[in-house]
């Protein structure tokens, strides 16, 4: 593995990912007095940096895996579609908001949600160091295993509830309900995304149906 140009990858990818967001924010606001924006900046990036330098360091591999994003599914490829859609109204509409007024989110909603916002990461990156072939496409690679610790005793697919959980709750951290629209769309999307990542998983990882009959909830415990 070329370490070197691995991290050049990462610093360009946060790079980009900072610049892209902050001018989706600011530009749709037609100001950078946007507090929100700033927060929501620090709540995604700063934990994503410190991640990102980790499992350079120690897990180098997984990175790798992490950063690569093209699907063979076609259903996959219609997930990443329409998730791409829904993930540029959630960050375009509330600066949008912020610049015409159409919303005002309280102070106290905006910091709860920049909580949960840090909860969900965290799950995320959890799920991350539990099951080292959490890649970002859906395939199973030679030599994988079944992963039932950890937060997979609770749900089956808890990454995809840590990305969710950061989605549905970014406008709000963003100070708008009108970005809610777009976001809400995003957990059925994972429910699509869900359904065909098991069919894969039922055919291809050993164990995987018995695992189903302990585990039984998807992403929500106790629903589905």
């Amino acid at each position: 593995m070329d370490t070197k140009k691995l991290k050049t990858r990462l610093f360009l990818r946060l790079a980009f990912g900072i610049v892209i967001m902050g001018a989706m924010f600011f530009w749709t606001a037609g100001t950078i007095r946007y507090w929100e924006a700033w927060l929501f900046l620090a709540v995604m990036f700063i934990p994503i940096t410190c991640s990102a330098v980790y499992l350079l360091r120690k897990e180098p591999e997984l990175l790798q895996r992490r950063m690569e994003n093209r699907e063979e599914r076609g259903q996959q490829k219609v997930f990443q579609i329409l998730g791409t859609v829904s993930w540029i109204g959630t960050y375009v509409i509330p600066g949008m908001d912020r610049r015409n007024g159409w919303s005002e989110v309280p102070i106290w909603l905006v910091a709860l949600s920049a909580v949960v916002m840090l909860a969900g990461y965290y799950l995320f990156f959890r799920t991350m160091l539990e099951n080292r072939f959490a890649a970002r496409t859906v395939r199973v690679e030679e030599g994988q295993t079944l992963i039932t610790t950890g937060p997979y005793a609770v749900v089956r697919h808890p990454m995809y509830v840590g990305g969710g959980l950061m989605m549905v709750f970014s406008p709000l951290v963003l100070g708008s309900y009108w970005g809610l629209i777009p976001s809400l769309v995003f957990p059925l999307l994972l429910a699509y995304r869900t359904l065909d990542e098991e069919k894969l998983l039922m055919e291809e990882l050993p164990g995987y149906p018995e695992y189903t009959q302990v585990t039984r909830y998807r992403l929500i415990p106790g629903i589905w």
